[in-house]
This record gives C-alpha cells, structure tokens and sequence, in this order.
C-alpha cells in the first residue's frame, strides 16, 4: 500500500502529490542575522585599515564631511587629487558624501600606500556604524586588505629580480 501512494506513474499524479505538499514560499527561513552597530562612548565608529606598509587607525562620526589626516585636513596632506578620490570612494559608492566627519591618523609607507590604508579604515569603520551598507562596500572590494608588498632585494640581484649588468670583457 505504501508503495502505491509513493509510486508516480503519470503526470497527474505528480500534480496531486505537489498540491498535497505545502508551498516552498510559504514556509519562512529566518534571513541572515544583520550586524549590530559597533559604537564607541563618543558615538565613533572605529577601524584600522591597512595597505603596504602603511596603517591607519580610522574614527567615523555624523558631521559635515570633514577629513582630517594626522591633524591636518586631507586639502593640505594628501596634495594630488587622486589621492583625495581614494580616500573618497567608500563615500562616493554609498552615497554618503558630507555625512560623516573621519579623523585618521597614519604611519608607515608612502603617501599612496597611505591613502589606501585611510581607504580600507573608512570603509571598515562605515560598515560597523551603519551595518546595512556592508554589502555594497564589500562588493566594491573596499573591505578587503590589498595584500600586494614590495619583493625582498634578493642576494647576487641589483634589485628585487633585476641582476647585475652584464659585462662580456
């Protein structure tokens, strides 16, 4: 008898075991739990970013769009203009310019090795003030390190690959 109700020999059959079972949308799954607001005593967001050499340690708070770097504003401190478009970006893809005031400070690396890390902080500390962002900044690759490091001098080389100029006599 069992094998009977289990056994499908046409497509009506089929029919009546489908309506028999309950729909798939109907039965809810709970949705990815959302990430909760991490906060300092001073309402900031706080994250280090990271990139060559350089790290950054990033403060985010509601303003009006205020960039300082190493007490000085980001005008004064990063001069060339693209530098300053790093440094934007996580703004720019959230549509959040002027909303927020960023205080960082850097060590290490140069100044674009800099600038990525001040990049990397802002969009970590963005994500941890407003959680629903994350998958917008995540997807612009924002919140992955750039792992990328200058190659070692290796011995017997003139620099990390490049060798000695050759010399027949």
């Amino acid at each position: 008898m069992a094998d009977e109700n289990n056994t499908v020999s046409d497509l009506s059959d089929l029919k009546d075991i489908a309506a028999d079972a309950p729909a798939a949308d109907a039965v809810e799954t709970p949705a990815a739990p959302l990430r909760e607001q991490e906060l300092d005593a001073q309402g900031r967001a706080y994250a280090t970013g990271r990139r060559k050499d350089a790290v950054a340690r990033v403060w985010l708070k509601p303003g009006t769009g205020k960039v300082t770097v190493n007490g000085k504003d980001q005008e004064i401190y990063f001069a060339r203009p693209t530098l300053r478009l790093v440094i934007n970006q996580p703004f720019d893809i959230t549509e959040r310019e002027g909303q927020y005031d960023v205080v960082a400070t850097v060590k290490g690396g140069g100044l674009s090795g800099q600038a990525g890390a001040v990049k990397h902080g802002i969009s970590q500390a963005l994500t941890k003030y407003e959680p629903a962002l994350r998958g917008t900044v995540k997807a612009a690759g924002f919140l992955t390190r750039d792992s990328r490091v200058v190659e070692r001098k290796k011995y017997g080389r003139a620099k990390a690959r490049r060798s000695f100029q050759f010399s027949k006599r």
